[in-house]
């Protein structure tokens, strides 16, 4: 297993302060845990893989979702077992469109 983090700031979205977790942990998917959280406008993203050396493609996923939601006060949990990127960007998007319903 390896552990990354990440720290996107000056995000400019809040989210709701209720938690959401979306997909499941399995052969070649991942579940993604969202909540609102204070982080001083930033976007905290810690990931647990089982895919070990894949950091700079992470962080390319990251980056874009960032870019794409400017997320704001958001802590991100996600724990993967080997989902692609084109999953990944999924499994995240469905997370914050479920968390902010019809403002999304």
């Amino acid at each position: 297993m390896e552990t990354l983090a990440y720290r996107f700031e000056h995000g400019s979205r809040a989210l709701p302060a209720q938690a959401q977790v979306v997909g499941v942990v399995g052969s070649g998917n991942l579940e993604v845990l969202i909540e609102s959280a204070p982080l001083n406008g930033a976007c905290a993203i810690v990931i647990k893989t089982a895919a070990v050396g894949f950091g700079a493609t992470w962080e390319a996923v990251m980056r874009d979702f960032h870019e794409r939601w400017q997320l704001a006060d958001t802590r991100i949990d996600i724990n993967d077992m080997g989902a692609t990127p084109a999953v990944v960007s999924l499994r995240l998007d469905q997370a914050v469109q479920t968390m902010l319903g019809d403002e999304a």
